[in-house]
């Protein structure tokens, strides 16, 4: 082989090991790049929106604050732990028709599957194509520009629960969720995120709200897993969530899991002690602690530390606000 074949054949090597360790593990730079050039036009909202956050920030960091110098670094190191990016894949394996009296759907199983874990930290949920519409529809109010160039599967007049239209969609539905994700402005709104939680925390809610506590703890359980991956860089937006298992424990006379999902929600309000399940929650958590043989003085002591410090208003017990939620 001449020399100039070698060195040929030496850059094509190269060059194809490079396309592989970009595919296989692709920078936090590449997902930027990937992202629409729309999102450029919008920086000025984002920017807003980014300097809300840090005042939001500074000001739970005010010198009002009751934490010690440890529970502060402690918080920041959760704080820091839990924005970390998770990145999610979405794989959607397969379907089923649903006939209910007089109308007849698909529903699309989507499974969430967390990148480099194992089958436990997955999440299954169900949607159908109203459900994609309704969400495409959302979005375009509030990222008009972003969604410029994401194709959505329009609607035919027949053959919708045919095996080729049901199989493209699938593919079609994979794609966009993929797209959706890869864009950060969009994986982080509500929206997006209430897409893939909220019809199972109304099912929750409800069931709460009967006081069929062991169905609502079993979805609840099966969706904070999923709520905790996506709000990662807001990890106050479970506690109404957290609050909830700790109701269904409570009720199910299980203390100790009450207690370990009421510290969760707690470690999350450490700053955000005027947020509106605080003081609920600590007045839950007094008991049980107590009941437990935990340190239940510290608890008390935030609690009157609390109402010290503000005027005497109405608060709703823990449960009172959890039956609250997702009222229609």
């Amino acid at each position: 082989m001449d020399e100039d074949s070698h060195c040929t054949t030496e850059r094509e090597l190269l060059e194809a090991v490079s396309k592989i360790t970009t595919f296989s593990t692709p920078s936090p730079s590449d997902e930027e790049q990937n992202e629409p050039q729309a999102e450029i036009s919008c920086q000025g909202r984002k920017e807003n929106l980014e300097k809300d956050d840090l005042q939001d920030s500074n000001a739970s960091l005010s010198p009002n604050s009751s934490m010690t110098t440890k529970e502060l670094q402690e918080y920041w190191r959760n704080e820091k732990r839990q924005c970390r990016q998770v990145k999610l894949l979405f794989e959607i394996p397969s379907t089923r028709i649903v006939e209910h009296h007089l109308s007849k759907y698909v529903m699309y199983k989507i499974i969430i599957l967390q990148t480099g874990s194992f089958d436990s930290n997955k999440s299954v949920i169900e949607r159908r194509y109203s459900d994609f519409e309704k969400l495409h529809r959302n979005l375009l109010e509030e990222f008009s520009e972003e969604m410029e160039d994401v194709a959505f599967p329009k609607k035919t007049l027949t053959g919708n629960f045919t095996e080729e239209i049901i199989n493209e969609r699938k593919l079609a539905f994979k794609d966009y969720l993929r797209l959706l994700y890869s864009m950060k402005y969009i994986r982080r709104s509500k929206k997006f995120i209430d897409f893939l939680t909220r019809l199972e925390l109304q099912e929750a809610y409800g069931c709460l709200r009967g006081g069929h506590y062991t169905k609502a703890l079993e979805i609840l359980l099966e969706v904070i897993g999923l709520q905790e991956r996506l709000t990662r860089g807001n990890p106050v937006s479970v506690v109404p969530t957290l609050c909830a298992i700790v109701v269904c424990h409570k009720d199910l006379e299980n203390p100790a899991s009450a207690f370990e999902y009421g510290e969760k929600a707690l470690s999350r309000l450490r700053v955000h002690t005027s947020h509106r399940y605080y003081i609920p929650l600590l007045e839950a958590m007094i008991p049980l602690a107590y009941e437990l043989g935990k340190d239940f003085l510290s608890l008390q002591e935030k609690l009157e530390e609390w109402k010290a410090k503000k005027d005497p208003i109405r608060v709703f017990t823990l449960k009172e606000l959890a039956v609250r939620e997702y009222v229609q």
